[in-house]
């Protein structure tokens, strides 16, 4: 049936183609007066924030939200596993997030716990590569209570030796039930083969051979803690039914005598990628198979634009509106998941595109799907109108989300932590807002490369030999073309654009036994849809533009006709082209245009 395709596609393409050191305690900070941050119309956050440093370094951040009675206290504090600097000792960032809770000989675990409950508390804490997070939301009036008994944990804690083993044995079973989880090892293999140098190559958990040796560190473990809780590290963010005086006041009278931290050792930096890594998981248990692509990629900034012109472009390209979605996902149905993962973090990082297979003998396909939608984002610029939406959906997605104190809050410290300031959530979204299709596209060029590939695969049964293998980037685009051709163009004074494509492949083509296979091989791609859109979807797409796109069939040639106002050229062509340059031939479509064709030999020539 598409024997004429590779007649058609070349010459169509032709005459168509027009993470940082952690220095923070190295100098000393001048303490600032408190002052008011007027929310601008262009931020992101429409609150008044209060900021202020302390002498010690401590920075605190005040934002009522107008949401009565609840007040939220989060405390990013600058350490995750990042800064795990030593061999042997991963997983102590985390280890500390459970100790935090282990009292103080002011407050041991029982009386701490009853003030927390008695005051009807929410409390939890996280801890990721870069920080670690202790939030508690509460009523109002309890403020100064929860500010007093957690300056105290951050400032003394205390536990003995039997606690921190049995605390550590804790972590070891928390570790054992993520590695149960098939994705968990699949990222936990894939950040081990993909750093050299970095803390970035364990995970928050750590390494299991460090966790199992956890119980005999307990020396250690009080320096991790006396080396990276410190106030130069810590933000207090405030956020809910609160005065903004008052609360720094009541900071100052329990966290101000808080002493600073010696400087640190900085983390090693990653030296540049040198060539694609593959590395598989075999898993003892039944599973459906994964197959991960990653790329070095970026840290978070608010002045460079590669990271979030990175991280939008891959959500345009593999979220569930992308093309590659609908395919995988829908069309052919070869995949019951498809990601893409570009994490915020301090240091470069790995952007992952990530799928689940549904038949293992899949693998190679959907591995070489996702690189060639990778490589094609190099050679090609997103349309104006896609960055627009990727933008508003980023927006208007997180704003959504802000519906209650705690979760402003929450937030408030997953980006106050790079910087300490409340401003930088309301930067990085004006960034994402001066992004440009030639910006994604530069990206996609620097970071996007065979150099910096990762990929990592995990199933049950053994892949096919070729998975191992990784082709280049390169190879996967379509063969360019030598061929020549002629343009003829006429001018008018009609807003109307119209153009015919003539290629010379007609019915006299057709092969023995099969005539009429050009006049389908034209309405296949004229009238079957694309690869990315269905037919119907096309009709629908094209509606309200008021554009055509049709085909003939003759002796010696077949020819694209093409009609659109100048007003929508744009947007028709971006519908319009990958009917020519990937057409869908689906079996459906392929059964409905013969059987008109067919009808149309049998009954309308009567």
């Amino acid at each position: 049936m598409p024997a004429l395709l590779p007649t058609f596609i070349p010459a169509l393409a032709l005459a168509l183609s027009a993470m940082a050191s952690s220095n923070l305690a190295a100098a000393p900070v001048k303490p600032l007066a408190a002052h008011s941050a007027v929310a601008n119309e262009a931020d992101l956050l429409p609150f008044k924030a209060t900021e202020k440093t302390l002498a010690n370094g401590l920075k605190i951040i005040i934002v009522p939200t107008g949401f009565p009675n609840l007040v939220s206290l989060q405390i990013p504090v600058q350490t995750g596993s990042r800064n795990e600097v030593e061999p042997g000792k991963s997983g102590f960032a985390h280890f500390f997030e459970h100790m935090m809770f282990r009292g103080t000989k002011t407050y041991p675990p029982e009386k701490y716990q009853e003030v927390i409950t008695r005051a009807g508390a929410r409390q939890n804490a996280y801890t990721s590569d870069d920080l670690t997070n202790y939030h508690t939301t509460f009523a109002k009036q309890d403020l100064e209570t929860v500010l007093k008994v957690e300056a105290d944990r951050f400032q003394h804690l205390d536990y003995a030796e039997d606690a921190f083993k049995t605390e550590s044995r804790a972590v070891l079973g928390e570790y054992n039930k993520n590695s149960a989880n098939p994705v968990s090892k699949l990222f936990e293999v894939m950040r081990d083969s993909a750093y050299t140098t970095h803390t970035y190559k364990h995970t928050t958990m750590g390494f299991i051979q460090d966790i199992e040796d956890m119980p005999n560190q307990y020396a250690y473990s009080k320096i991790f803690f006396d080396r990276w809780y410190r106030p130069e590290r810590t933000t207090i963010i405030i956020a809910g039914d609160v005065e903004p005086q008052q609360a720094i006041a009541l900071v100052e009278k329990y966290w101000s005598q808080w002493q600073r931290g010696k400087q640190q050792a900085a983390v090693p930096m990653e030296p540049a990628p040198r060539g694609p890594v593959y590395k598989h998981v075999a898993w003892p248990t039944p599973t459906l198979p994964w197959v991960a692509v990653g790329f070095h990629a970026p840290a978070f900034s608010v002045k460079d634009k590669d990271q979030a012109a990175l991280a939008t472009l891959l959500s345009l390209s593999f979220g569930r509106t992308s093309a590659l979605y609908k395919r995988l996902v829908q069309s052919e149905q070869k995949v019951d998941q498809l990601f893409e993962m570009t994490p915020d973090r301090v240091d470069p990082t790995l952007a992952v595109l990530g799928a689940r297979v549904k038949n293992i003998d899949d693998a190679v396909y959907v591995r070489d799907a996702i690189l060639a939608t990778v490589a094609q984002l190099r050679d090609r610029l997103v349309s104006e109108k896609d960055l627009a939406d990727a933008k508003s959906a980023e927006k208007y997605g997180l704003i959504r989300s802000l519906d209650n104190t705690e979760q402003i809050a929450g937030t408030l410290a997953s980006f106050v932590h790079f910087d300490r300031s409340y401003a930088t959530i309301n930067q990085y979204y004006r960034l994402i807002d001066t992004l440009t299709p030639a910006d994604l596209q530069a990206a996609a060029r620097k970071y996007l490369t065979d150099d910096g590939l990762v990929v990592t695969t995990l199933s049950h049964q053994p892949m096919a030999a070729a998975i191992a293998t990784t082709p280049k980037l390169a190879s996967l685009l379509p063969a360019a073309s030598n061929a020549k051709f002629d343009v003829l163009v006429q001018k008018s004074a009609l807003p109307q654009i119209r153009y015919k494509l003539l290629l010379t492949a007609g019915s006299a083509h057709d092969p023995k036994g099969k005539e009429g296979l050009a006049a389908l091989t034209a309405a296949m791609v004229a009238s079957g849809g694309s690869s990315e859109r269905k037919i119907d979807e096309v009709n629908q797409a094209l509606f309200p533009l008021a554009g055509s796109f049709s085909q003939q069939t003759d002796k010696e040639m077949t020819t694209f006709t093409a009609s659109i106002h100048r007003d929508n050229w744009t947007q028709f062509n971006a519908i319009a082209l990958p009917l020519l340059l990937s057409p869908g031939f689906r079996e459906d479509d392929f059964r409905r245009l013969k059987d008109a064709q067919k009808n149309a030999l049998l009954l309308d020539l009567k």
